[in-house]
């Protein structure tokens, strides 16, 4: 799928996944602990009423059967209708029916309880062994102390009580058969509890009791747990967005991070204190994001900058090759022109023409085919050492090659002057006292020195001063130094003298001023042999030119 307008713009597709939620943090924290937290009141409002309804309706129920022990053990010793109203006196709608199928009703029926009946009044008298002892039943206000109180309850010191009797009555009970609950059952909705309890005479007693109250009672409480949880929870969310934002306070400093680094602060980093919190964790893998896009930008920039120098580079090789070819066909026309000049002219010369003109004409034709000859085995040797030259490697003693060398040219150079020096050499094992060795190709070497020695020649027209200096003070290589009291090299040309067919001055391109490869070959072959060669400021004399050839031992 396309993934906004800018891929749409860019002409590709990203398949980046589904959107990332980004909806408020805080907002959504609040709201789940908010959410939490109502449900953890709203199940505490359920378990409080549950167990509070559950308490109150034991309470009704317990005082129901209270009531009816209480009556069982009055049976036989108390009239039925006397003992139907006391029960009835409580606010109770009572039913005795006898083992024959008589039945005594007393009090409101529980229809009229569910319409709004009175409310429990005072306690019932307590049975056997429950209440202190008070007037008989035949005390006519009936004075008898008061039943089991009720919850929440005090006894009272009187009341009219079927429970209360005095001794005499509670002894002739003690000899009676004494009447007991055998089986009781409870029904019970929101407004009345119902008890029907069976007697071991055969008779049952039907207690019904109004139990709206404790319906209101969990109705106020459902009424004041709300209200409760409505102040805790505005309370909570308050709270909670302090301190949310608190907590949520180092996602804005990543958020002031991103934006600095996209501003172009690239050097920004979270370092976060402690890695294995969730914050922690993420500030750490943002980091090492930032680090691995810097890295990539960085690999990105270093290939850019490596695409352009090798570009740079290939178009400076073009067009180092294209001056070779046009220099080379440049110096080769100047000969191949007078070759053919004095060719054409031997060929077409007449009669009149003497010996000496002819031989002076084919003279001409052999110097010049001679020079034409020697550029192009300056071209195949600078080629060869492009290429990589094949070196015939031998111990060489370098004072020896410098002074074969020097003798060669004294032959060949007569007005030029050649002087060999030597500094302190290291004397190696095995080798004679003084002796300076090397390893290398002799005949190249010589080739290396006799380029520079025509050099210096060059430039002193052939009448100047030369300084060969072998130096072995260093234990890592050998040097031989030749210097010219010529007119020097600037300095801005000293790397320049050793591209190919460069000429300083301009002058020389006729006659024996050289085609301009003698120093680059012999850079070459002195690379080839691990050196170099390098031109250096002073010579022979002030403003002269030295060239520098190192070797290694």
């Amino acid at each position: 799928m396309s993934d906004g307008p800018d891929a749409a713009r860019d002409g590709t597709a990203r398949h980046d996944g589904p959107r990332l939620s980004t909806g408020s943090l805080r907002a959504r924290t609040v709201v789940a602990v908010l959410v939490l937290l109502a449900l953890l009141l709203a199940g505490l409002a359920v378990a409080v009423e549950a167990t509070l309804g559950q308490r109150l309706r034991a309470q009704v129920e317990d005082r129901l059967r209270d009531r009816a022990s209480a009556a069982a053990a009055l049976v036989g010793t108390v009239d039925g209708d006397d003992l139907a109203d006391r029960l009835s006196a409580q606010g109770l709608s009572v039913v005795i029916r006898d083992a024959d199928g008589g039945a005594i009703v007393a009090g409101p029926s529980p229809d009229e309880l569910r319409e709004g009946p009175p409310a429990l009044g005072d306690d019932l008298p307590a049975g056997p062994g429950r209440g202190a002892g008070g007037a008989g039943p035949d005390t006519p206000t009936g004075d008898a102390t008061a039943g089991p109180a009720a919850p929440g309850e005090e006894a009272t010191g009187t009341s009219s009580d079927p429970g209360a009797t005095d001794d005499t009555a509670v002894d002739a009970g003690a000899d009676a058969d004494a009447v007991t609950v055998t089986a009781s059952s409870v029904t019970a909705d929101d407004d009345v509890t119902t008890l029907v309890s069976e007697l071991s005479d055969g008779s049952t007693i039907t207690l019904t009791a109004d139990s709206s109250s404790v319906g209101q009672t969990l109705t106020q409480l459902r009424w004041v747990m709300l209200g409760a949880s409505g102040v805790f929870l505005v309370v909570a969310a308050a709270g909670l967005v302090l301190v949310v934002r608190a907590t949520l306070r180092p996602l804005d400093r990543m958020t002031a991070v991103a934006r600095s680094i996209a501003r172009g602060d690239r050097g920004r980093r979270l370092r976060p204190s402690k890695e294995s919190t969730e914050i922690g964790r993420v500030a750490t893998a943002f980091d090492e994001m930032l680090d691995g896009v810097e890295g990539a930008e960085q690999a990105a920039l270093e290939a850019e900058r490596t695409a352009l120098a090798a570009e740079r580079t290939a178009l400076e090789a073009e067009q180092r090759v294209r001056a070779f070819v046009s220099d080379a066909a440049h110096e080769l026309r100047t000969p191949v022109a007078g070759m053919r000049a004095a060719a054409d002219t031997l060929v077409r010369s007449s009669a009149d023409v003497g010996p000496d003109e002819r031989e002076r004409l084919a003279v001409h034709v052999v110097r010049e085919a001679a020079r034409a000859s020697r550029l192009i085995d300056d071209m195949l040797l600078m080629a060869r050492v492009d290429r990589g030259l094949e070196l015939d490697v031998a111990p060489v003693d370098v004072q020896a090659l410098v002074a074969s060398v020097v003798e060669g040219q004294r032959l060949r150079r007569p007005g030029l002057e050649l002087r060999v020096e030597v500094r302190g050499t290291v004397r190696g094992a095995g080798v004679d006292p003084g002796a300076l060795i090397v390893l290398g190709d002799a005949g190249r070497l010589a080739q290396v020195l006799g380029n520079l020695v025509d050099n210096a020649a060059r430039a002193t027209h052939g009448t100047g001063t030369v300084v060969l200096t072998v130096d072995g003070s260093s234990p890592e290589g050998a040097a031989v130094l030749v210097a010219d009291d010529g007119p020097g090299v600037p300095e801005a040309d000293r790397e320049r003298v050793f591209d190919r067919l460069v000429r300083l001055d301009e002058a020389r391109r006729t006659g024996d001023g050289g085609a301009g490869l003698g120093l680059p070959i012999a850079r070459g072959i002195a690379r080839a042999h691990g050196g170099d060669l390098v031109c250096e400021p002073g010579g022979a004399a002030p403003g002269g030119a030295v060239f520098r050839l190192t070797l290694p031992r």
